[in-house]
């Protein structure tokens, strides 16, 4: 089977595929564990002809031609097959990752236990004291203080972030996506940061908030690509930046940092579906 569409409504879903089996392409449906309906096509080798349909589909999803498939069958409710992932908790967990993704979550981990024991890792990842030194051998250390975390509690609320967002996009757009997305939104934000404060400061907040801007506006500008957030986790990272300017966190905050990640997340979600748009028209 070959992977066709997300979606995150079922019974749309099922009209679609309804109206494919109408024209002889057999789709199956399943639910990951977000509530999303993945759309696969039994007979690969009809992948041009059923992905002519989608986009129809997407062009005009509400049209009647779909919900009157549904009828002709005599029942519009979804009707899921069984998850050929699912294996176990591990598995499913596994599953909700990928290479990049792992990677920067062991990485954290790591440079957190290292530290733990005592070894002095904030003065070989942290940023520089003079931005010269970023164009001597060590420029990675504009990107390593985003691997950096001060206490445990900030540890575990990034990497849970991390590890559900970033996973989200690796899994829906790749790991090259997830990759630039990390690059861009540790370097720039902690750029901002080190000129608003200094270079003490760590942790991988501005990249959560990229994520968090770009799935949640992704969402809204295309759900077709399988991503989003509710707006109520939008209203969440707004009223977090706010408390984090006013000082009312009660513990030191990377401002710069998180709002810089937020802007990057915003404009790269834009400027992709802006992308997608315009390959469309062409």
């Amino acid at each position: 089977m070959k992977a066709l569409l997300v979606l995150d409504d079922p019974r749309r879903a099922q009209a679609f595929v309804d109206y494919l089996g109408e024209a002889g392409l057999h789709c199956e449906l399943t639910l990951d564990d977000n509530g999303h309906v993945h759309i696969w096509l039994v007979d690969e080798t009809r992948f041009e002809e059923a992905h002519r349909e989608v986009k129809r589909f997407l062009a005009e999803p509400l049209h009647p031609r779909y919900q009157e498939a549904s009828w002709k069958r005599g029942d519009s409710h979804a009707r899921f097959a069984d998850n050929p992932h699912r294996r176990g908790w591990l598995s499913d967990l596994l599953h909700q990752t990928g290479p990049v993704n792992l990677l920067v979550l062991l990485a954290c981990l790591a440079v957190y236990g290292l530290s733990w024991l005592g070894l002095p890792m904030f003065g070989v990842l942290s940023f520089p004291a003079s931005l010269s030194e970023l164009l001597s051998v060590q420029f990675w250390r504009a990107f390593t203080p985003a691997l950096m975390h001060f206490s445990l509690m900030h540890l575990v609320f990034n990497l849970f972030w991390w590890w559900y967002l970033g996973g989200m996009v690796e899994r829906r757009l790749g790991s090259g996506k997830l990759l630039v997305l990390l690059l861009v939104a540790a370097v720039l934000p902690n750029l901002l940061q080190f000129w608003d404060s200094g270079p003490r400061f760590g942790g991988l907040s501005g990249v959560v908030y990229a994520l968090l801007a770009y799935v949640w506006l992704s969402g809204r500008l295309n759900p077709a690509r399988g991503i989003g957030l509710p707006d109520g986790m939008a209203v969440f990272m707004v009223i977090w930046l706010v408390l984090g300017f006013a000082d009312m966190l009660g513990t030191p905050v990377a401002n710069m940092a998180h709002l810089g990640g937020a802007v990057i997340g915003l404009l790269q979600a834009w400027l992709d579906n802006r992308r997608m748009v315009t390959d469309r028209e062409r």
